[in-house]
């Protein structure tokens, strides 16, 4: 058994090669991917090289952790689940070629216990649940956000999140011109326009590691800076002014099951809404010209793998 695969051969060199695929145990499923989306965030990092020190990491990998498929076979204990929609947060089945987080091929082997069945009529919007979760994941922890800084995908799903919470609409903060507009229920601006210093609950969504300081400037005493992105360098912050208003930093870690499901039961009765996130949708044959532009267009929010015509 074999797949087609996006395979980052060093930084910044992609490749669409043919992987052979470990056979699945038991307790595995085989699913065939209709839909792969690429994280601004880790996936960035392991394109351009700066990925931090991680368990799995190295060239060549297959990258990607947000795919939606079909389960088309299965191993002996998972055979009830053939026929599902599912997501899958990737794979490590591939030979010659890493898997991290190896979701970004046409045909995936997983356990069954890592996939999350999902509606089918979510279609390419399902690729966004990972992000959902992760929003969710840092809300739980604490306070709805009354700044968010970063208006990307991560970013708008919280703040969709506190209006749907019923909470007081959020401030987001955006440098990058093309992502001013979208706020729907909620104002986006520039820092430097922002003249509050009296935000209590602050979500960093950019993933930039020099915003404490920033953020601290801008926070009431006890209040609380969370972060929600991933950071490819060392945060640092002056102690002083942190001290004076007695800041709090909290750091929301990958989603949890519950966090997932939460996610997808919002999405289902149409509290959080995941329309206009997907800005490029591509077909994945495509990929090798395609998905250095996912990092480099600053009008592309989400960019989208169709994998459903590619053999």
């Amino acid at each position: 058994m074999d797949t087609l695969a996006v395979v980052v051969e060093e930084p910044e060199r992609v490749a669409l090669r043919r992987l052979a695929l470990i056979p699945p145990d038991a307790d595995d499923v085989v699913v065939a991917v209709d839909y792969s989306g690429i994280s601004m965030g880790t996936e960035k990092l392991m394109y351009n090289g700066s990925m931090p020190a991680f368990p799995g990491m190295g060239y060549p990998l297959v990258p990607g952790y947000e795919a939606v498929g079909m389960v088309v076979d299965a191993g002996a204990n998972a055979a009830a689940m053939i026929g599902r929609t599912v997501f899958v947060p990737g794979s490590t089945k591939f030979e010659g070629a890493r898997g991290l987080f190896g979701g970004q091929a046409r045909l995936v082997i997983t356990g069954a216990a890592r996939v999350i069945g999902l509606p089918a009529e979510l279609g390419d919007r399902a690729v966004l649940m990972s992000l959902a979760a992760t929003a969710q994941h840092a809300v739980a922890g604490g306070a709805m956000p009354d700044l968010i800084i970063g208006h990307g995908v991560l970013g708008r799903l919280l703040a969709r999140l506190a209006l749907a919470a019923g909470a007081a609409a959020p401030v987001v903060w955006e440098i990058n011109e093309a992502r001013m507009a979208g706020g729907d229920g909620y104002r986006v601006i520039r820092p430097e326009a922002d003249e509050r210093r009296d935000y209590r609950s602050i979500y960093d969504a950019s993933g930039d590691h020099t915003i404490l300081d920033t953020a601290v400037m801008h926070m009431a005493r006890g209040g609380e800076i969370v972060l929600a992105g991933f950071y490819s360098a060392p945060l640092s912050f002056n102690f002083a002014p942190a001290f004076r208003r007695e800041a709090r930093i909290r750091i929301a870690a990958e989603f949890q099951p519950d966090d997932l499901a939460a996610s997808l039961a919002m999405v289902g009765t149409g509290q959080l809404s995941l329309d206009g996130l997907i800005t490029h949708r591509i077909p994945a044959s495509a990929a090798e010209a395609e998905y250095g532009r996912a990092f480099s267009d600053p009008a592309c929010l989400k960019m989208v793998f169709d994998w459903r015509n590619v053999t």
